[in-house]
């Protein structure tokens, strides 16, 4: 039996082993072909990043108090994670191939660490990316050959204090817990005869401190609370238009003592607390300037401003507790700074601010300079 794969930062899917050697004179060729001008090279190589097409990057956006925001960069592939390759490197590439780069397929969730690794689900993959630009390393996880909990349409993904991995599963009906390595340590809600608790799990927000994890059941119309063991502590919410009623709810945020939910088929955002009691919703069905028609990932940055993807649509719009429209980025496109289907949604604590960019099959990564932010970086 296949436990959990875990790919390493070398990113080869497949086995060097059994391609026949080349002979002497062929690997002279290959010196050569290694030692190209850098145009010569540029023929013959083929990179599907984003970052390597010409097109202009978008022009910060000027907010009001002297608050921006700004395009930062765009990934999509495990090379990205390492992009200078050493020479001896590059010569066996070219005697037995390059090897098989991971590369986001249908990417949907996003949530960093603690270590600023980016970690992003992906449901055509049947895996979770980790990105660690950082440490220039990746990994790939994948459970789908196990015969036991296998992981087949991983949906989103949330990390605890100790940066332990917990992903949905909206095909299995189940949570899958790993640690920071990625090693797997258990699947919550899987019940006996392999079939899992949740119908459709979704969302997933994990409290430390209280030690409650929180996952939406979409095609239940409710939040379960449960405790780190997965045994169900509290049922939140019940089918319906009204306050705290759900209508296929979604992604999950905790804000301070506020729990935040996308009532996806509400079109809206319903602020509970922690115990479930309504505070109060932001959002309505429209096409209009702060009207939201298909909801997806959200977020928080440092001044508190609630972040919603729209996948409709194509942009990111942004309100204020009051549910004020503050401004909206992005627009529906290919480009830096566009969208297509975009999803999931990530605010790390220096206000960068990553979007998955779904069909793009790509993450984008803004930053947002609130007032104290962007005057230091007017000093600088």
């Amino acid at each position: 039996m296949r436990g959990t794969s875990v790919r390493g930062e070398s990113g080869s899917c497949k086995s060097r082993a059994g391609k026949p050697l080349l002979c002497a004179g062929l690997a002279v060729a290959v010196l050569s072909l290694l030692l190209a001008t850098p145009a010569q090279a540029s023929k013959r190589s083929k990179d599907t990043s984003k970052d390597t097409l010409s097109a202009p990057q978008p022009p910060d956006l000027l907010l009001d108090g002297g608050r921006k925001l700004s395009f930062e960069r765009s990934f999509s592939l495990e090379r990205q994670v390492k992009p200078k390759r050493s020479f001896w490197t590059r010569v066996v590439d070219v005697i037995v191939g390059q090897p098989d780069f991971h590369y986001l397929v249908s990417p949907y969730s996003v949530v960093t660490d603690s270590h600023g690794r980016i970690i992003v689900t992906d449901v055509a993959a049947a895996g979770i990316h980790i990105f660690d630009f950082t440490q220039q390393k990746y990994k790939f996880i994948s459970r789908r050959d196990v015969r036991k909990d296998a992981m087949l349409t991983p949906q989103c993904v949330a990390v605890d204090a100790q940066d332990n991995i917990y992903v949905t599963d909206s095909q299995t009906g189940k949570v899958f817990v790993f640690d920071a390595n990625g090693k797997f340590q258990r699947a919550l809600g899987s019940l006996k005869g392999g079939e899992g608790y949740f119908k459709r799990p979704t969302g997933i927000a994990v409290d430390s401190a209280a030690q409650r994890i929180y996952v939406t059941d979409t095609l239940r119309n409710k939040i379960f609370v449960m405790d780190m063991q997965g045994s169900v502590l509290q049922s939140i919410g019940k089918t319906g238009t009204g306050d705290g009623e759900f209508n296929f709810p979604t992604e999950l945020r905790l804000n301070g003592a506020d729990l935040v939910v996308v009532d996806a088929m509400n079109f809206r955002v319903q602020v509970l607390d922690r115990s479930g009691a309504f505070r109060y919703a932001i959002g309505k069905v429209g096409d209009g300037a702060g009207w939201m028609f298909r909801p997806k990932g959200i977020g928080f940055d440092s001044e508190n401003h609630l972040y919603v993807v729209d996948g409709q649509w194509g942009i990111v719009q942004v309100f204020d507790r009051e549910g004020r429209l503050l401004y909206y980025f992005g627009q529906r496109g290919t480009g830096p700074g566009e969208f297509q289907l975009p999803t999931g949604l990530q605010i790390d604590n220096q206000d960068r601010i990553y979007i998955v960019d779904s069909f793009n099959r790509r993450v984008q990564i803004f930053r947002y300079y609130g007032i104290a932010q962007a005057a230091e970086a007017r000093r600088q």
